[in-house]
């Protein structure tokens, strides 16, 4: 009886679990999808084209910008006259670049006449090696517009 009774249950087991591959398979069927086949190539998805912005474009906000700092943090400090790897971003906006005195720029950081307005950091933070080839700021840059319009108005508030 005991063996009649476990032939039962693996009979069941096997009839509901086939019932629930064969519903799997109309439920896929019915979508008018097939199922993945293994090694079949995909295409390549094309990459979207980017859009440029521009810095009127966007509304920074401050708030959402200090979460985007956290990208920044490694390298520099928001501390007035202290630098780390990177200089001070204290009182940036406004700021020549290349001009703190102490800290060791790069050629093409020390010897250029770009001031650090709002629209010129935005645009920098997008490719800085792109927008200034040789500097050492090894960042790749901050392609959405949003987050980097975010990280200059909290630059901006940090210097006021």
């Amino acid at each position: 009886m005991v063996i009649s009774i476990k032939r039962n249950v693996d009979v069941l087991r096997k009839i509901v679990l086939s019932t629930i591959a064969l519903t799997s398979l109309v439920a896929v069927s019915a979508c008018g999808e097939t199922p993945a086949t293994p090694g079949a190539a995909e295409a390549p998805a094309e990459p979207e084209p980017e859009i440029e912005v521009a810095f009127a474009d966007v509304t920074g906000d401050a708030a959402a910008g200090e979460n985007v700092y956290g990208k920044c943090r490694a390298c520099h400090l928001l501390e007035e006259g202290r630098n780390a790897m990177g200089p001070s971003l204290f009182g940036v906006i406004g700021r020549k670049a290349g001009s703190i005195e102490d800290f060791n720029y790069s050629e093409a950081n020390a010897n250029n006449d770009i001031t650090w307005t709002p629209e010129v950091l935005f645009d920098y933070l997008r490719s800085p090696g792109d927008y200034m080839p040789g500097t050492r700021m090894a960042f790749p840059g901050i392609k959405d517009a949003q987050d980097r319009a975010d990280l200059v108005a909290f630059l901006t508030a940090q210097g006021e």
